[in-house]
C-alpha cells in the first residue's frame, strides 16, 4: 500500500500479510499469547498458513499488518473479514497488537489507517467490530475512533472452547465518491 496524504505523517504503514511474514509473525504471536487470551493468534506454521489462506480472495477478506514506518517492524495485524458487497458494502474487523507494542497508541493509529483504507480504497460503507464485554482496551479503542455501540449478541463467537457474548460496534463511511461497482443502482 502506498502512503498518501496525511498517512505520510503517520509513524506507521499498512501492508498485506504474506508468507514471508511467517517467522516474525509467529514469534510475536507466541510472545503475545497471554495478552490476548482466550483469543489465540496463530502460533504454529500450520495455523499461520490456514490464517494466511483466509485472505486468498481479497474480495472476501483482507489481512493487513501494521508496521513501524522507519523500521518495518510488525506491531500488530488488522483483518477486514466477511466483506459483503451489493447493498451492504460491509466488512467485519479483527485486530491485535503484539505485546511488545501494546499501550503505545499503535493500534489507534493503525486501525485509523485501516478505516481510511477500507472506506477510500475498498469503497466499503460500513465496518463492524465484535468485542467481548470484558475487553476494555478494545472497547476504548473503537470508541476513540468514532464507532457507535449497536447492541449485544449473546454467544456470538466461539472462543477459548465456548460461545461468548460480544458487543457490536460499527462505523460508517463519510466518504463521498464513486460507489463500489457492485452497489445496485436502485
Amino acid at each position: 500500500m502506498v502512503a498518501r496524504g496525511s498517512e505520510r505523517a503517520s509513524r506507521l504503514v499498512l501492508r498485506p500479510l504474506t508468507e514471508d511474514d511467517q517467522d516474525e509473525f509467529l514469534e510475536l504471536a507466541k510472545d503475545s499469547v497471554e495478552l490476548h487470551r482466550p483469543m489465540v493468534l496463530p502460533t504454529t506454521v500450520e495455523d499461520f498458513r490456514v490464517f494466511l489462506g483466509r485472505f486468498g480472495d481479497p474480495g472476501s477478506a483482507v489481512g493487513l499488518l501494521v508496521c513501524v514506518r522507519e523500521t518495518g517492524a510488525i506491531v500488530g495485524n488488522v483483518n477486514i473479514n466477511s466483506i459483503i458487497r451489493g447493498r451492504l458494502q460491509s466488512g467485519s474487523l479483527g485486530y491485535a497488537v503484539f505485546r511488545a507494542y501494546a499501550g503505545q497508541g499503535y493500534m489507534s493509529e493503525g486501525l485509523g489507517l485501516v478505516i481510511r483504507y477500507a472506506f477510500e480504497e475498498l469503497r466499503l460503507h460500513r465496518l463492524e467490530a465484535q468485542i467481548r464485554p470484558d475487553n476494555h482496551a478494545s472497547l476504548k479503542l473503537v470508541q476513540r475512533l468514532g464507532f457507535r455501540f449497536e447492541g449485544v449478541s449473546p454467544e456470538l463467537l466461539f472462543i477459548g472452547g465456548r460461545w461468548r457474548d460480544h458487543e457490536r460496534w460499527a462505523i460508517t463511511s463519510g466518504v463521498v465518491g464513486a460507489p463500489h461497482p457492485s452497489l445496485p443502482r436502485h
